[in-house]
């Protein structure tokens, strides 16, 4: 009786089962990382990409009258034109106190670029205080998911807010009258409340090393620390920086601000590499953080 042969497949077929294999791994593992990160918008971020004037999206801009609207001062929206992708995060901005949304309107197109729709806001008074441009920024976030032009481009379960001075003080009493913010990101704040405690919104808190209105020792770190503890948050303090950095272009503010806004808005971790370990440079004088994030 003849004893069995073993067949061994001839090299380049175990090749080809080899190859077959690790491309449906590969092709798996990116299906299972689209299922897990379905709100990913735009290319894979680097440096430059995240530092540009403008992100890989094209963007238009509308006017919303303060008569059209109820508990804000009306402002301007910009977009990204296409939704091959799907909808997106909405974030509302405020300005500072005496200021108009001209003051941070360079904000509107470069966040919109990267794949946010974006609402620079006038407040009802130029003269409003922390507490009431917070109440302001949220009427503005139900304007845009529930009644504005874009409504249907956006993910009104993807929501974040920001603020230049009392308006980023604003920005951490939006972030404590609603939870379920996705993100917050207060620059230079201004706020005679300093505790946070209850706040749950990942909050990326910038400030200004020479700022003399909003000095960081008695403002934005203290904003910092009255933060809970197990809150995901970060404190960056720009060098050489004024209260009035945020109210023209600025690189460091607008690629950190980005990356905030896409890794907890979005859930997108590829830019997480942005955010931990902990960014330094010359355009930084302090950072700290909760790192590695939990959202």
């Amino acid at each position: 009786m003849k004893t069995p042969s073993t067949h061994r497949a001839p090299k380049w077929t175990r090749a080809a089962a080899a190859l077959a294999a690790t491309v449906a791994l590969t092709t798996g593992a990116a299906t299972a990382e689209a299922a897990e990160n379905p709100f990913e918008r735009g290319p894979a971020p680097t440096t430059a990409s995240i530092e540009a004037l403008r992100g890989p999206f094209a963007t238009a801009q509308t006017t919303v009258s303060s008569l059209s609207v109820r508990g804000f001062g009306g402002g301007t929206i910009y977009y990204p034109t296409s939704t091959a992708e799907g909808t997106f995060g909405a974030v509302a901005i405020s300005p500072g106190y005496t200021a108009s949304q001209s003051s941070i309107s360079w904000l509107g197109p470069r966040l919109a670029s990267q794949g946010f729709v974006v609402f620079t806001i006038d407040t009802n008074s130029r003269y409003d205080q922390p507490a009431s441009r917070g109440d302001q920024l949220l009427a503005a976030l139900d304007y845009l998911t529930g009644s504005s032009a874009v409504r249907d481009r956006i993910d009104p379960d993807r929501l974040g807010v920001m603020g230049h001075s009392m308006g980023g003080g604003g920005s951490l009493e939006a972030a404590e009258d609603r939870p379920s913010l996705q993100a917050a990101i207060p620059l230079t704040g201004w706020n005679t409340t300093k505790t946070f405690s209850t706040v749950r919104t990942p909050t990326l808190i910038i400030g200004a090393e020479d700022d003399s209105v909003a000095p960081v020792a008695t403002h934005s770190e203290r904003f910092y620390e009255g933060l809970p503890a197990t809150l995901d948050k970060a404190y960056l303090e720009l060098a050489n920086a004024s209260h009035f950095a945020p109210n023209t272009s600025n690189t460091t503010i607008a690629k950190y601000s980005i990356s905030w806004l896409k890794r907890f808005i979005d859930n997108d971790t590829r830019y997480e590499q942005f955010l931990c370990p902990a960014p330094r440079g010359t355009a930084i004088s302090e950072y700290r953080d909760t790192c590695p994030h939990q959202g």
